[in-house]
């Protein structure tokens, strides 16, 4: 499933980001500038808001910032990682090296639930973690997250 929402275009493999405000923002742009975003602003603020609900730092290096708004056209997945980490405000503390955004229309469903749910069940693996940091490429990381 998250093969048909996330493309090598949506990959970043280096943060450049080094706080969890600027790493939603670097994010977005991807989804921006690959025409998954109808309105930019509007997803940013649904990202953010989510955010100060709770965060989405689920620990052991992972963030999942996600959003559900009008400003998207398709649902759509970015990948990023950051080996210096960053503090993401996680659940354990510890800083986050993986990140996954997810972004869905309005009118979608359930339909990032089942993509987070998915996700969420790979990345408890420590051998998953450490796969996707290690990753060079797209194919790469596709394979890891099937």
């Amino acid at each position: 499933m998250i093969t048909s929402v996330f493309t090598e275009e949506l990959m970043i493999k280096e943060l450049k980001a080094s706080s969890k405000a600027d790493v939603i923002k670097e994010m977005v742009e991807v989804l921006n500038a690959n025409g998954k975003l109808s309105d930019k602003e509007a997803y940013l603020n649904a990202v953010v808001k989510r955010e100060e609900e709770f965060s989405t730092g689920i620990g052991m290096g992972v963030a999942i910032p996600h959003g559900k708004s009008s400003g998207v056209k398709e649902p759509a997945v970015v990948f990023a990682r950051s080996q210096a980490g960053v503090d993401y405000e996680s659940m354990d503390g510890a800083p986050a090296h993986l990140f996954f955004m997810i972004a869905v229309p309005d009118a979608a469903n359930d339909e990032h639930l089942k993509i987070l749910s998915s996700l969420s069940r790979k990345l408890m693996h420590a051998n998953v973690r450490e796969a996707l940091m290690a990753a060079t490429t797209y194919d790469e990381v596709i394979e890891i997250i099937k």
